[in-house]
């Protein structure tokens, strides 16, 4: 039973709950009028103090195709965060108006501190370079309409693995399959943290090894993961500047790749993946942005408690 959970971290449902909500998502995907008016009288609330195009949106239409409506702010400049505002006086409020909740904060802990204080579901949109679930959860949606299972996958994550949130959530869940080999592919500088190593992978005796070339590896992946080499998390431009084409995804690099491997990419890109790939079929990010929105509805459907 999903009704009045949080969302904070992707391990907070098991194997089961989230296959429930994958299951709903694909209903919903093949009859949308079925699910056209589930919310209406529903209020969702999005909270985002960082900018954000495509999980905002993609937020507030999953809410509005469910027949809810949605109020919040995109900017936490006209918020009263700039006044001063805790988070937790702010959520406090929040939950007066709303039936549910979905924030992004650039701080870590801060989707958790907003749970500790609301009375209503709270879902993370992303929190600083910690977590992203929603994107876990598009990828993992993903890669189950694509190669129909999450087990016995070759998983390449290419670029920022630092600070690369949506890279994070994404290890941690894919953890918990069967079978999986993660080839992490990043500059020193940009590798993924220790604690992902020991905590996550070490602990559960999962195949890991870690590159710099990703030519040297790309024929052996069943999935090849990009991200932008993000400069908002970096302290001095500099750094930015000599990191930041260290992985391009072009037509030559793809010839040694295989014919049902994968590209994914949480968006937005920057000139990791040339444009002249957005025709391959094995380009599939665009369509994962889609997915997005629909295990959006199908999560925030089960929190509410109008989908069983």
């Amino acid at each position: 039973m999903l009704k009045g959970r949080s969302l904070i971290d992707p391990r907070d449902f098991t194997v089961e709950e989230l296959k429930e909500i994958f299951d709903l998502a694909d209903d919903i995907i093949a009859n949308p009028k079925k699910y056209a008016k589930i919310c209406e009288g529903k209020l969702l609330a999005t909270l985002f103090y960082e900018p954000s195009t495509r999980t905002r949106l993609s937020f507030e239409a999953a809410m509005l195709r469910l027949g809810g409506k949605v109020l919040g702010f995109s900017d936490s400049s006209s918020s009263s965060a700039s006044k001063g505002e805790s988070i937790a006086d702010t959520v406090r409020v929040v939950e007066c108006y709303a039936d549910i909740i979905a924030m992004r904060h650039p701080k870590e802990g801060a989707a958790t501190v907003a749970t500790m204080n609301s009375k209503i579901p709270v879902i993370n949109a992303g929190d600083g370079g910690h977590q992203h679930p929603t994107q876990t959860l598009t990828d993992l949606l993903t890669i189950r309409r694509i190669k129909g299972e999450f087990s016995n996958q070759t998983i390449g994550i290419c670029g920022d693995l630092k600070f690369g949130r949506t890279v994070h959530s994404l290890v941690k869940a894919l953890s918990r399959y069967k079978n999986n080999k993660f080839v992490l592919i990043s500059p020193e500088e940009l590798k993924i943290p220790d604690y992902i190593k020991k905590e996550v992978l070490e602990k559960n005796n999962i195949e890991f090894v870690e590159v710099e070339k990703l030519e040297d590896v790309i024929s052996d992946l069943d999935i090849l993961y990009m991200t932008r080499v993000q400069r908002e998390r970096f302290f001095n431009e500099e750094d930015y500047v000599r990191l930041k084409d260290s992985y391009i995804l072009n037509e030559e690099k793809m010839k040694s790749a295989k014919d049902d491997m994968i590209i994914l990419h949480p968006l937005p890109r920057v000139n990791e993946i040339s444009c002249e790939l957005d025709n391959d079929s094995r380009a599939r990010y665009f369509e994962q942005a889609r997915n997005g929105m629909f295990v959006r509805m199908a999560l925030m459907a089960k929190l509410l408690g109008v989908c069983e």
